[in-house]
């Protein structure tokens, strides 16, 4: 753990251990913890810490209310012109840690909740008159707050009808193709059967869905107010309550520690809809799909009662089955059968495959070029055992250059990110050594992040790709191996832009042995330090800007970092000192050349970027008719334009994709491997951009 970590943790405590608690309730103190913990850390150790004042608060006040009603099908103009009250307060509240404006809001979006039913069911309950000529405004954006109940309940009929209308026309769709395919199975049903058919499927659906909203409890609407608050530090200083903080470690160790099984809520049933090879559950056996589990009880000679699962949502049955490695849980379950039966299971961790990197060799004979795809930098924030991305690159490289492949291609695309060191490592697998990025703090000169090893992985040529949504440490590895002129960027005009550090502070080690009753009660991501390229910029706002530009869906829409509210600025810092790469840079400008013109020569990039501008008109058009017969013309319509883009991302040519041996044996012992890898070649095969990508990495060699 490192000195910032000390500190804030003992800060943590001592803040704790001053406020006084005397005359509260249990809930009372445990809100009053949160807020004044996270309080004090944000104006402590946040990058950027804010001035709390009454412009502060009017923007908390603004959010607040935007993410507990952003649709605005709540709450009523007066409420909010009633709560704007404690508009220019909230400042206040926050260093007092209360929740005056938070208990009112909930009070009246509580009440609100409860008749928003009765305006569902009643309208769902009767015809909808898709002969009126009305539209309805899809972008929850351009509304305002309705002044009163039948103006709500109006555009609750508005949103409901285009709900339904939407239904009926994939029904009409669906029995259309079945009459001309003479397909038999579709039962063939009238306008008002499949009007009526609709609405009682969205009266299914609300009623599910109010349910599951009712199930949330004080503290996830605590949670919501309280990132109303970090928001406004920066878009990605979040807290985490108890089971989203769970939810968080799970997404960044790619691991989940439990039975390994998928559940799914299947009306009051939470059900097994797949068992996970080489799972806790897969090795006892006993578990099957289909299975529905009725209660669960601990093990291990656990004082806790058996907890009674029928009716409860996945999202809290999760709660009682997940635990930690090597304890017992006890599951009673309900077979297809109607049979019972208690199944006995060590909970153990389970890896989610996809998270990690895995390898594959494109072209075949002197035109063999590796592929190495790096969904997340991943690794586990507390055990050294666990997978680490570095570790798994570094195996992924040595099995393709046993394959003896001319290039490497790494994909990075829809990478966000994750561990700082990770990116550091792999960094360093394709450079002799030197700075890979500079962190900076408040207040501090910048901190250079180095590679220290001499050793060089993989000195070939390297293509790297990116698209918009690669975001954080993807940025910085494409930002060194561009300074360092190592290989060549290819993707969207570019990245994400996100050049900020957080770091996860576990408020429950905070508060140590003192109030123990209070547990548990979450964790914060706080922005602590921004990073800036070696050459220093920072990737912030802008990004990093890829040598090879294609075209994507995102290029005239507004995306990333530079769209999110409150986020940090863009600024430089010094220059670190660094030696670029020499070996064939010579073939970088003719690779690219040779690249722009095979893009500005393919048609399909062509109409790639033609639906792009498509994309970015159809946003701002977002009234919808509610008059059936005009709704289904312009849905015509819009079929026939939409057509003419099918497929426009698939190569002309399909690529030849194989396994590197070691995988390939693998495969031949493993049957779900192998057709996982199939699965996976089928997805690559014709993708047009991997087809450039390769094509670059076939020039440069």
């Amino acid at each position: 753990m490192n000195k910032i970590k000390f500190f804030v943790l003992g800060m943590f405590a001592a803040l704790a251990l001053g406020f006084s608690f005397s005359g509260e309730d249990d809930t009372s103190k445990k809100d009053k913890v949160i807020l004044n913990l996270i309080y004090g850390v944000l104006n402590q150790s946040h990058f950027s810490p804010q001035i709390v004042n009454d412009d502060f608060s009017e923007k908390v006040f603004d959010h607040f209310i935007e993410n507990i009603d952003y649709s605005k099908r709540f709450l009523l103009e007066s409420d909010v012109t009633e709560l704007s009250k404690h508009r220019k307060h909230l400042d206040d509240e926050l260093r007092t840690a209360e929740l005056d404006f938070f208990d009112e809001a909930y009070s009246v979006y509580n009440e609100r909740f409860v008749e928003i039913k009765s305006y569902y069911q009643e309208i769902l309950g009767k015809e909808f008159d898709f002969e009126m000529k009305e539209n309805f405004e899809t972008d929850d954006e351009k509304l305002d707050f309705v002044s009163n109940k039948e103006e709500l309940k109006n555009r609750w009929r508005k949103y409901l009808k285009n709900r339904v209308l939407n239904r009926i026309e994939d029904k009409i769709e669906e029995q259309e193709n079945a009459v001309e395919k003479k397909d038999t199975s579709v039962v063939i049903k009238s306008f008002k059967e499949l009007e009526k058919d609709a609405r009682e499927k969205e009266l299914e659906l609300h009623n599910d869905w109010h349910e599951s909203l009712s199930e949330l409890d004080r503290m996830d609407w605590v949670a919501v107010y309280v990132n109303s608050i970090t928001n406004i530090y920066d878009p990605h200083t979040q807290y985490f309550a108890p089971e989203k903080k769970e939810d968080f470690e799970i997404s960044m160790t790619g691991q989940l520690q439990g039975i390994g099984a998928q559940l799914l809520q299947k009306g009051d049933y939470v059900t097994i809809t797949k068992v996970i090879t080489g799972s806790a559950c897969w090795k006892q056996g006993d578990l099957e799909v289909g299975d529905k589990i009725v209660a669960v009880k601990q093990g291990d000679n656990s004082k806790e009662d058996e907890v009674d699962l029928v009716g409860m949502s996945v999202r809290k049955a999760v709660k009682y089955i997940r635990g930690p490695k090597g304890t017992e849980v006890i599951l009673t379950v309900q077979k297809m059968d109607g049979s019972k039966e208690v199944i006995s299971i060590i909970r153990d961790v389970v890896e989610i495959g996809a998270t990690f990197a895995k390898s594959a060799v494109i072209g075949e004979g002197d035109n063999k070029v590796g592929y190495i795809r790096l969904p997340k930098f991943y690794v586990n924030f507390y055990e050294d055992s666990n997978r680490d991305c570095a570790k798994d690159m570094l195996k992924e490289i040595e099995k393709l250059k046993a394959e003896n492949v001319k290039s490497i291609v790494l994909d990075l695309r829809n990478n966000g990110g994750g561990s700082l060191q990770a990116v550091v490592d792999i960094v360093g697998l394709f450079i002799k050594n030197g700075p890979v990025v500079q962190v900076k703090a408040p207040g501090k000169r910048p901190r250079v992040l180095r590679d220290t090893d001499n050793d060089v992985a993989y000195d070939g040529p390297l293509v790297v790709m990116v698209n918009q949504l690669s975001a954080s440490a993807s940025e910085i590895f494409a930002a060194a191996i561009q300074d360092y002129k190592r290989g060549v960027i290819i993707g969207s005009k570019s990245t994400f832009g996100k050049g900020t550090v957080q770091n996860v502070f576990d408020m429950d080690r905070a508060l140590g042995g003192n109030n123990n009753d209070l547990k548990p009660i979450g964790a914060l991501k706080l922005t602590i330090q921004k990073y800036y390229r070696i050459n220093g910029g920072t990737p912030q706002l802008k990004g990093v800007n890829p040598e090879i530009v294609v075209p994507d869906n995102y290029s005239y829409i507004k995306f990333g970092e530079r769209e999110q509210d409150f986020a940090l600025p863009y600024d430089e810092i010094e220059t670190a000192k660094y030696d670029v790469w020499e070996k064939g840079t010579e073939k970088y400008s003719a690779a690219i050349d040779n690249s722009n013109e095979r893009i500005e020569d393919n048609k399909k990039f062509d109409l790639i970027d033609e639906y792009a501008k498509w994309l970015r008109d159809e946003q701002e058009n977002s009234v919808v008719n509610l008059n059936f017969k005009e709704f289904r013309a312009e849905r015509e319509a819009f079929r026939k334009k939409s057509e003419k883009y099918k497929g426009i991302r698939k190569s002309e040519e399909d690529l030849i994709l194989t396994g590197n041996t070691g995988d390939q044996a693998l495969w031949k012992e493993n049957e779900e491997k192998r057709k996982e890898a199939e699965q996976w070649f089928k997805s690559l095969k014709n993708d047009i951009y991997l087809s450039e990508a390769y094509s670059v990495a076939l020039d440069l060699s």
